[in-house]
């Protein structure tokens, strides 16, 4: 028994058709796990996400996929980017460096002692006298000169975040203390 005598559109035909077939596709694969799941978390707080495992693959006994399989196996998930450069101070230390007597200290020592030597003493005893006097003069200059040459330098050590300790050598005193954040950019100490 036909209810109208108007053809039924060709149309509506393929919608229906292709409505029912993603219905029955969505049905089975909702079924059979393939489609993820969702559960409301509404008045529980945060949700919390377990991480994801790495697939297991199938044992298969290829040298080329056993290969594969451990190769895959040996890397890490994949950890957040972290700083190379960055660490904290850990200590500060002042070097004093001797300078070097360019002689010019012992002469004037030994020009100097000699004088002061020659007063002491009479005949004999006043040559010998400024004999001693020239030749502490000699030593007592040479090290004044190499003290007044000398220079102070600072060591800083600086424990990185990766475990690892590098020492930067600075010529003017640092500014910064012990537990400092800085990061290491060309050799030089930086803020963090």
């Amino acid at each position: 028994m036909i209810l109208s005598n108007k053809p039924f559109p060709n149309s509506m035909l393929w919608t229906v058709g292709i409505a029912i077939t993603l219905f029955c596709a969505t049905g089975i694969a909702a079924l059979a796990g393939w489609l993820p799941t969702s559960f409301s978390q509404a008045g529980r707080g945060t949700v919390e996400v377990a991480p994801l495992a790495p697939p297991v693959a199938a044992k298969v006994h290829t040298p080329q996929a056993a290969h594969a399989q451990t190769q895959a196996q040996a890397q890490p998930l994949l950890a957040p980017v972290k700083c190379i450069d960055c660490g904290v101070i850990e200590s500060t230390r002042e070097i004093a460096v001797k300078g070097e007597g360019s002689g010019l200290g012992a002469a004037g020592g030994a020009v100097l002692g000699g004088l002061l030597g020659n007063q002491v003493g009479g005949g004999r005893g006043k040559d010998i006298a400024t004999v001693v006097g020239a030749v502490g003069g000699v030593v007592a200059g040479n090290e004044i000169e190499k003290r007044a040459k000398s220079t102070k330098s600072y060591e800083v050590t600086v424990r990185l975040d990766d475990g690892s300790t590098r020492v930067v050598s600075e010529a003017n005193p640092p500014s910064w203390r012990t537990g400092d954040h800085v990061k290491l950019v060309e050799g030089s100490i930086r803020a963090n």
